[in-house]
């Protein structure tokens, strides 16, 4: 891990990324350089989401914004994560329960917890709730600012193998989350958890070193997974959210107004394209059936109950609690 890091930084100031403390040299009225950066192809809806905010920061004449997707700088998103902590002026979609174990922060992980949040209407009023200040602050502490959260699909099992029921899961090789929330889904639904990158799960399913994955419709229809899965699982056990992340010296390098403005800016665009996304969906389920996939909707209440131990054990370290507050503070 060290050395993709530390290779990736080179990667980003060859491009000319460059560190706040650089940009302060030009001059107040210089352009605010931020590069946004992402894994997914340029054709889904969190890259299209962000191409669009840097689109609309550059219109003002504040910004030099720049767009990198399709894992150009790294298809590893905790170490794009790793380079914003560093202070490099990234904006990496990372997400909620990445965020939750690559900080310490287990709370963060209710966001994507399965079966909890399942109605992408609820992340409008996220971020003005007070659980969300207290994860920003926590994180920018640590060098991050949390600026929001962005709907980007539910996510189901693609697999080699058909998967109608939780015991079809057992046994087989899946690549999800390497984090917290991947291990106990794999835990309590029988399967081995494989946390590689992305770029990784098309080859290796290819190479049958693994039987499939749990990914977002958008991505695997952009990745082409239909060429190497012919069967889709709908068990929606994540309803999957891009957090946007920046590093703390780059926002707060920046004049009040402009940071108004970015954050502005970055949670309109997300209530936008998260709307923009569900509305899609229906259509990337249909190129899957053109391409020979077997889409099966399962008894969802079966996998619930699977899933039930995980919150009866706490194996997430939540908080006396939690679910009942975030459920209140999102009016629910």
């Amino acid at each position: 891990m060290k050395k993709s890091i530390v290779y990736s930084v080179g990667a980003l100031l060859l491009c000319g990324i460059m560190l706040p403390s650089c940009n302060k040299k030009a001059g107040s009225d210089a352009k605010i350089p931020v590069t946004f950066a992402g894994t997914e192809a340029a054709t889904t809806g969190q890259s299209r989401m962000m191409q669009s905010v840097a689109d609309k920061l550059n219109a003002t004449g504040r910004f030099n914004a720049t767009v990198q997707v399709a894992g150009a700088l790294s298809g590893d998103t905790d170490a794009l994560v790793t380079q914003a902590k560093l202070g490099i002026s990234l904006v990496v979609p990372s997400d909620p329960g990445r965020l939750a174990s690559q900080f310490k922060i287990p709370d963060m992980n209710i966001l994507m917890a399965p079966y909890i949040l399942t109605d992408p209407a609820m992340l409008k009023k996220l971020p003005d709730t007070a659980l969300f200040k207290e994860w920003q602050k926590e994180l920018e502490k640590q060098g991050i600012v949390y600026i929001t959260n962005m709907y980007n699909g539910f996510r189901c099992f693609y697999t080699t193998t058909p998967v109608k029921h939780v015991s079809d899961l057992a046994g087989l090789r899946i690549r999800g989350f390497g984090n917290a929330i991947g291990n106990n889904l794999a835990k309590y639904l029988g399967f081995a958890n494989i946390g590689i990158s992305w770029g990784e799960v098309f080859p290796g399913i290819q190479q049958k070193t693994l039987d499939g994955c749990e990914v977002q419709v958008a991505t695997a229809d952009g990745s082409r997974l239909y060429e190497v899965t012919k069967n889709l699982a709908m068990t929606k056990h994540y309803m999957l959210q891009s957090a946007f992340v920046c590093s703390a010296a780059f926002y707060n390098s920046m004049s009040p107004s402009d940071r108004e403005l970015f954050t502005k800016t970055m949670r309109d665009a997300a209530v936008e394209y998260g709307s923009i996304i569900q509305s899609e969906e229906s259509g990337y389920y249909e190129n899957m059936k053109k391409n020979g996939v077997t889409i099966t909707e399962v008894d969802i209440a079966e996998f619930q109950k699977a899933i039930e131990p995980l919150y009866t054990n706490n194996d997430l370290k939540f908080s006396a609690g939690l679910k009942e507050r975030l459920f209140k503070e999102l009016g629910q």
